[in-house]
């Protein structure tokens, strides 16, 4: 039996989860994780499904079938194979802890992606990368060529069939274009200085004012720099005894974690954009290792 996975997302009504759980039962399937919000605020609805199909429907089927739950509520919704492992392309420049860290968790299946190339403006890690047997893909960017080189990224997103590309300290900033085209389907990781501390040196700044958490935060990709709807942060604890490499240090430690587990939920089919915000449902018990072994 296949695992697979409803996402639905429409204006809030009754009926909903009625309408949902009593098709899968007509159609022979049986819920194993559910998952709902009610955005009183902004008036949407939000819900993901785990079930399997007991009696062999096939996804074409199931397809076809939803259409019309989907039509009596004005659903934006998606039916996929859990077992299917999104296709994932990295973006890097120089600083390489997000890199390995991904490459790391990729390797031992901890992070079920298929990465389907690395692209970077430098020649850093295409050793690294090549000897991950990835396709690696040096794109140098200037003032001059910035359209010329976005031109190349994409079609190799179109050729690999992409369908995430994950920003993992790719110090480049996107076009609006790019930014429209693959909107909800780039993640950026970045420290949660901003916006006290831009520019060079963030942790040495922050080390000057003596702060006392660092922290990383993953969002969503648009075109207002470092502002898209945020799927993941955490802070770690620092003290006046530790130095500004210490603090680089740990903010590497952190900006990788915070980074893995937005991509983490992403694959998973758990986050959902709401406006500026975004709704993140959190992996139930029992199912987180099912989802990391893929």
């Amino acid at each position: 039996m296949k695992n697979l996975v409803l996402t639905v997302s429409c204006r809030s009504t009754r009926g909903i989860v009625a309408a949902i759980s009593g098709y899968l039962s007509e159609h022979g399937c049986n819920i194993i994780d559910s998952s709902q919000f009610d955005d009183l605020e902004t008036g949407r609805f939000f819900m993901r499904v785990s079930f399997v199909s007991e009696e062999g429907v096939e996804m074409p089927a199931l397809l076809t079938s939803f259409k019309h739950v989907g039509e009596k509520f004005g659903m934006e919704w998606r039916i996929t194979n859990g077992e299917e492992r999104m296709k994932v392309m990295l973006m890097v420049s120089r600083f390489g802890h997000c890199l390995n860290d991904l490459l790391y968790r990729w390797k031992i299946g901890a992070l079920p992606i298929d990465i389907v190339g690395v692209i970077s403006n430098h020649f850093d890690y295409q050793k690294l990368v090549v000897n991950h047997d990835i396709p690696f893909h040096p794109i140098p960017v200037t003032k001059a060529n910035k359209p010329e080189a976005e031109a190349r990224i994409m079609a190799l997103v179109r050729e690999t069939g992409t369908e995430l590309i994950v920003l993992a300290r790719y110090m480049q900033i996107l076009s609006d274009e790019m930014c429209q085209q693959m909107s909800g389907r780039i993640i950026n990781i970045h420290h949660s200085f901003l916006p006290s501390f831009r520019g060079a040196n963030p942790y040495k700044q922050a080390y000057s004012r003596g702060v006392k958490l660092i922290g990383a935060t993953a969002h969503y990709v648009t075109a207002d720099l470092d502002e898209g709807p945020i799927i993941e942060q955490d802070t770690v604890r620092i003290t006046h005894a530790q130095s500004p490499d210490d603090y680089v240090s740990l903010g590497r430690d952190v900006e990788a974690q915070v980074l893995a587990r937005a991509i983490h939920a992403h694959i998973h089919r758990r986050t959902f954009i709401n406006g500026n915000r975004t709704v993140v449902f959190p992996p139930s018990p029992g199912s987180y290792a099912s989802e990391r072994m893929g």
